[in-house]
């Protein structure tokens, strides 16, 4: 029978959402990585009884735009933090009249549009292809969707989340072609991420908070900033509130994941062993040291 793990939550959080309640034992710790530094340090702390690692997506403070996140860096230090399984809080515009302000998405697709960030941590020295067809681990979409429900909060479960470069929004030609895609949502940070966290084989899921409609909407131009901050600080509080009735349920001893998300390398290393730079594979010890020191 596999050995069951205790799993540890990691936790990243979007816009107004710079710390969690109620963890306890909590410690802001820096953690170094060989991809740069991290957007801030690492808040280490137990939340009923369950280790979690939260780490501010922008930074305490939000000093740093979507565009100059350092996602490598970001996913490789709670890789090294110990974390099994990453939730992502994310605030994000509608792109359907269903989903209003306020509304709560646990989407499972995303459309990768940007284009002016790093977005693997392999290359020449080491290369691989995981799959990210599936880029939503099922299993943690579950637990989101049972809390939120019992929660009584606003939610849909499934949905596509567009990823823009940013930092200006969408024109409006732009958002009228990615709601003839499907898209459910827009928004500037879960891409790489997900990819990222799919190649350091952690089981990742997006919550996906709407502040406003996007340009589409014939009501836009109408939105102001007050009521976006309104929006953004009641997700926000919304958020932690999930985060509380979550992790108790994902904290629970498991086995290896349902999805193969834990061993999404398995396969995907193509560089034989003789031809691999080891200064690369040295940066690699946290992401695929599992594979690597089994080759």
């Amino acid at each position: 029978m596999p050995e069951l793990i205790e799993p540890v939550i990691g936790l990243i959080g979007g816009s107004g959402l710079y710390d969690i309640d109620g963890l306890e034992e909590r410690e802001w710790r820096r953690v170094f990585t060989p991809w740069g530094e991290p957007s801030d340090e690492l808040l280490f702390g137990r939340l009923a009884g369950v280790r979690c690692v939260f780490l501010p997506r922008h930074g305490r403070g939000h000093p740093t735009p979507p565009s100059a996140l350092n996602y490598r860096a970001n996913i490789d230090a709670l890789k090294r933090a110990g974390v099994t399984e990453i939730l992502s809080l994310s605030a994000v515009g509608s792109l359907r009249e269903d989903l209003p302000p306020g509304h709560f998405v646990i989407v499972d697709q995303f459309i990768d549009r940007t284009f002016a960030r790093e977005k693997s941590f392999f290359g020449t020295g080491c290369v691989a292809h995981v799959s990210v067809a599936h880029p939503v681990c099922p299993r943690l979409g579950d637990a989101l969707e049972g809390a939120a429900r019992g929660l009584g909060l606003p939610v849909t479960r499934g949905g596509t989340y567009l990823v823009m470069e940013g930092p200006q929004f969408s024109t409006k030609a732009e958002s009228e072609l990615y709601r003839q895609w499907g898209c459910s949502v827009i928004g500037m940070t879960n891409m790489p991420e997900a990819k990222l966290a799919r190649e350091a084989e952690l089981c990742y899921a997006t919550v996906a908070m709407v502040t406003d409609f996007d340009c589409w909407h014939p009501d836009h131009d109408h939105v102001t900033v007050d009521q976006v901050v309104k929006v953004l600080l009641g997700n926000a509080d919304k958020a932690k509130a999930l985060v509380k009735a979550v992790v108790p349920e994902l904290g629970k001893p498991r086995g290896l994941c349902p999805a193969g998300c834990d061993r999404a390398l398995d396969h995907a290393i193509i560089t034989a062993p003789e031809k691999r730079d080891p200064a690369l594979l040295q940066k690699l010890d946290a992401v695929a040291g599992r594979v690597l020191r089994a080759a």
